[in-house]
């Protein structure tokens, strides 16, 4: 008897063996993402860094509930060594978790956090301002194949399935203040991708590359050279140094094949006086073909921007009806402070509502979509200007639901003090022209909102406990719940209808990232980076 159960045990233990391994097996051998992937709503997969073409950042997985998230438990942590602040949302194809730090990629397994392969490569010495930081927030996905950019704007084929790599394309050259930030979005069999470098003295752009090759499609410069359209704010050699880049993946409707793509703030930040007008096309939404790169349209929120106000927050993507009508919506809360509605159609105004009280650059915005000016200003002594440096909101996520027709997103109150110096350009040098100051007697406040697009009116606001110190995202699920990072180092699901706090999870760190949501074998996962680690959670 004991030798029977002797080899019934080594039996099991063969068989777990063997089943261990041809999942990792099937996992690494089935990263194949299609278009129609790409297309398709956020499910078990979450193949791009907003989780798909809209932006909206909502799951239909409805497994995790307001009546059972309480339960929720943390079942795993993976621990990047090579960076303390991760600004990554991960993402996932068939049980396969991709995450990037720094010039680092991982492929993890998603049930577990154990990682399968890591492809590394050395940070670059010498970048200026946000390059400098190393930051990196995820990878695009095509078939078996995975992109990323580097600190230093190189883009990087991958194979998905191994880690090794493919090609190499340096794609942002002739002034060594280029970065980049952010991850590439993939159209079709497209790469797309833009720069940081915004308050540094670059000139903008938004590029594609052929998936297989890697060869440039075409390039779309977000200040204009010249003689060209909205040249006349860029005296001299100025258009070279204007800044608006590209640092965030921008959104695609498939059905228009239209991009949409924000951009960063003009160069210098605060001296208004060496590009006088408006700064085409700082601060502004670009509406562009995705097979040709030309300009269908295009928004500005903030003309002749002297604030930092970038344009970069996420453009989301709503069908919904408006005003009595069926309308193609984008939906974006801007670092101004005001909240736009938009027909991404034709780039057509529709509505501007403040979210912060804190608010006193601009008295409203007018019938076309233009700011009324306060005329306050950046000046040698200081002036007071709210929202502060940072924004209203800023590149960590919203989302939208649209069982709830709500918007959600993060607010910060806050003013601070503007200085203006003029100085000239010079490479390996930040651009700003001064900066700003923290107010005296001034509290940051943090507040989760929930924008109804039915009603024009906020349908609740979640206040925050801190310092307003957090940059934690959002995302929406057909559970019925909004997960966010809080700000006070916790990982937090409130009900998407009212805005109750339901449950939270203190990671002990910041969060500079958005939360995602999976499935593997019909068990739904969400996840989050902070500080260093990468959490997910799932129900027992």
């Amino acid at each position: 008897m004991r030798n029977f159960l002797l080899l019934a045990t080594l039996c099991c233990l063969l068989w777990a063996a063997c089943v261990w391994v041809l999942c990792a097996q099937s996992i690494t051998a089935s990263i194949d993402v299609s278009p129609s992937d790409l297309t398709s709503p956020i499910g078990n997969n979450w193949l791009s860094y907003n989780g798909d073409y809209t932006g909206r950042r909502y799951s239909v997985l409805n497994q995790i509930t307001p009546e059972n998230v309480g339960s929720l438990r943390a079942q795993w942590v993976f621990h990047s060594p090579n960076s303390n602040l991760l600004e990554v949302t991960p993402s996932v194809a068939n049980g396969l978790m991709f995450v990037t730090s720094a010039n680092d990629a991982f492929a993890l397994d998603a049930r577990t956090g154990r990682p399968i392969w890591h492809y590394s490569r050395p940070v670059t010495e010498g970048l200026v301002d946000d390059a400098s930081a190393h930051h990196n927030r995820g990878v695009g996905l095509w078939q078996s194949r995975l992109y990323m950019q580097t600190d230093n704007a190189h883009l990087l084929c991958l194979d998905s399935r191994s880690g090794h790599l493919i090609w190499d394309v340096d794609y942002a050259k002739g002034n060594k203040n280029y970065g980049a930030t952010s991850a590439p979005l993939i159209v079709k069999d497209k790469v797309i991708v833009g720069t940081s470098g915004g308050d540094d003295g670059v000139r903008g752009f938004i590029a594609a590359f052929d998936a297989t090759s890697g060869k440039e499609l075409w390039r779309f410069w977000t200040i204009p050279g010249p003689g060209e359209f909205g040249s006349e704010s860029w005296p001299g050699d100025m258009y070279l140094r204007g800044g608006a880049t590209t640092w965030m993946p921008g959104t695609y409707d498939p059905e228009l094949n239209v991009v949409y793509w924000g951009t960063s703030n003009a160069a210098p930040d605060f001296d208004g006086t060496v590009r006088p007008g408006d700064d085409l096309y700082t601060a502004c939404l670009l509406a562009l073909d995705a097979d040709t790169g030309k300009l269908r349209w295009y928004f500005q929120f903030t003309p002749h921007d002297v604030f930092d106000y970038d344009a970069t927050e996420t453009a989301v993507l709503v069908d919904a009806v408006y005003q009595g009508a069926p309308r193609k919506l984008i939906v974006e809360a801007n670092r101004n402070g005001f909240l736009y509605i938009l027909d991404r159609t034709d780039g057509k105004f529709l509505a501007a509502t403040p979210f912060v009280k804190k608010l006193n650059w601009a008295k409203s915005i007018d019938s076309t979509g233009r700011p009324v000016r306060t005329g306050l200003m950046p000046t040698a002594a200081g002036t007071r200007i709210c929202p502060d440096m940072t924004g209203a909101t800023n590149w960590f996520s919203p989302s939208y639901n649209p069982s709830t027709h709500l918007f959600y997103f993060m607010a910060l109150e806050s003013c601070q003090l503007f200085f203006v110096k003029p100085e000239r350009f010079s490479e390996g040098r930040e651009f700003y022209a001064t900066g700003v100051k923290q107010s005296p007697g001034e509290h940051g406040e943090k507040i989760l909102l929930a924008y109804d697009l039915e009603t024009g009116k906020f349908a609740w606001r979640y206040p925050q406990t801190g310092s307003g110190q957090s940059w934690g995202g959002t995302m929406t699920t057909a559970g019925g719940l909004v997960f966010f990072g809080n700000d006070s180092e916790a990982f937090e699901a409130v009900d998407a209808r009212s805005g109750k706090s339901l449950w939270h999870f203190n990671t002990g760190q910041s969060m500079h990232a958005s939360p995602m949501s999976f499935a593997i074998l019909g068990k739904q996962y969400v996840a989050i980076a902070s500080g260093s680690d990468i959490f997910a959670f799932a129900l027992p």
